[in-house]
């Protein structure tokens, strides 16, 4: 298993997806070896083996500039040697060294499959490959097409895609939307593509009956007095459509001055946002939070803080923070275009670009409990009755098929 982050090391929900469709794996038999292109302590995992692929005559490899904490989009690895001595590594070059670690690995190790999360992944997914002959499946969470707002992207990442996509035995898609970007910006097969749904599963502590101190005390004030809170959770790129939900925002206020937004995250939109909510006039209105741990206690809070959470997102392919919301028991508005709307039903939809019916539906529920109350206990319902059992079941079917197959040749 070729993946980019594991939590607790992780920015984005890629890495919860991957440990938690890996934890059900391994309750099925399945003997895991996850690699990772950089070390962190990940003793809390006792269900499969985790493997950071170190380069040779290096000792540690930290992510981002000084921190394990910018995994999926950072462009910058250091590389500490074993004299303590340390240095930069560009994307390309670990890329490179990662693909040179894994294609050695699998001809070590008694592997049946190899499996490969995004393009990140995809380089050393084919050496493995090339080297072994083992059948690779390729799982597609997100594409540059989505990261770039549903346009072309980096044209470096649109070719890794497409022949990573290419040479691929078998791809997993994250919803039936990103099958048919597949399938229309990338021109392979539909046969090819398997969608497999994520899921989101949650420990007791994780849930919304959690009644201990909100740790954004100072918003939990100003609800007392009478403001409704939006939240809106995730990292801050075009992507996200959050300029879009500002606008909308600035309607809302027009209507209703006591109410808040709290942006949760980090990215490279980050002064963008506060510099058009300024020009909005919402100063008074938005808080922007920062980076939050996706795993700690302030990051549930956000949630649970909220009247109402918000994912207006360009192109998502599938989004996992509104099923975070729904675990904290807050009701859900998220744009048509977000890849779990095809699985979650009791939420609030809308087209992103959609301002005034997005301001509409905000309003809406700030102003009428009952509705949010509804959306809530039915939105919570329908999310706790999604599981991974169902979505590991399709991807061991594949592994299975293709291992036969792959045993027949060979007979």
């Amino acid at each position: 298993m070729l993946g980019w982050e594991l939590p607790p090391h992780h920015t984005g929900g890629m890495g919860i997806v991957c440990y938690q469709m890996c934890q059900q794996l391994a309750k099925t038999g399945a003997e895991i070896e996850f690699v990772l292109p950089y070390t962190a302590d990940f003793s809390n995992i006792d269900f499969m083996k985790v493997n950071p692929a170190v380069p040779k005559d290096v000792s540690e490899v930290i992510t981002g500039i000084g921190s394990v904490g910018s995994t999926y989009d950072s462009q910058y690895f250091e590389y500490i040697m074993p004299d303590g001595t340390s240095r930069g590594a560009a994307m390309d070059e670990h890329q490179s060294n990662y693909a040179d670690y894994v294609s050695k690995l699998v001809l070590l190790g008694d592997y049946d499959v190899i499996h490969a999360h995004d393009w990140l992944t995809f380089r050393a997914a084919l050496a493995a490959k090339q080297v072994s002959g083992k059948p690779l499946f390729v799982h597609i969470h997100s594409t540059e097409y989505d990261r770039a707002g549903g346009k072309s992207g980096n044209p470096f990442v649109e070719e890794i895609e497409y022949v990573g996509l290419q040479l691929a035995d078998r791809i997993f898609a994250v919803s039936q939307a990103t099958k048919d970007t597949i399938v229309r910006h990338y021109h392979i097969p539909a046969d090819k593509i398997e969608v497999v749904h994520n899921a989101m599963e949650f420990r007791a502590e994780e849930l919304y009956e959690d009644k201990s101190d909100n740790a954004f005390r100072c918003v939990s004030g100003l609800q007392e007095a009478g403001y409704k809170v939006l939240v809106s959770a995730g990292r801050l790129t075009i992507q996200k459509g959050l300029t879009h939900l500002l606008k909308a925002f600035r309607k809302v206020v027009d209507m209703r001055p006591k109410s808040l937004l709290l942006i949760v995250g980090s990215g490279d939109q980050y002064e963008e946002l506060i510099e058009l909510a300024a020009d909005l006039g919402l100063s008074g209105n938005v808080i922007f939070t920062g980076y939050l741990n996706g795993t700690g206690k302030q990051w549930r809070d956000a949630f649970r803080v909220g009247d109402l959470f918000v994912m207006p997102s360009v192109s998502e392919p599938f989004g996992i923070t509104p099923f975070e919301a729904l675990a904290q028991g807050t009701p859900v508005l998220m744009s048509k275009q977000v890849g779990s709307s095809e699985v979650l039903h009791h939420v609030l939809k809308v087209e992103y670009w959609d301002i005034d019916e997005m301001a509409n539906q905000i309003l809406s529920t700030f102003d009428h409990p009952d509705l949010a109350a509804t959306l809530t206990e039915n939105g919570r319902a329908e999310m706790m009755n999604q599981s991974w059992e169902k979505s590991v079941s399709h991807i061991l079917e594949h592994y299975h098929g293709h291992i036969r197959k792959q045993e027949f040749v060979y007979v």
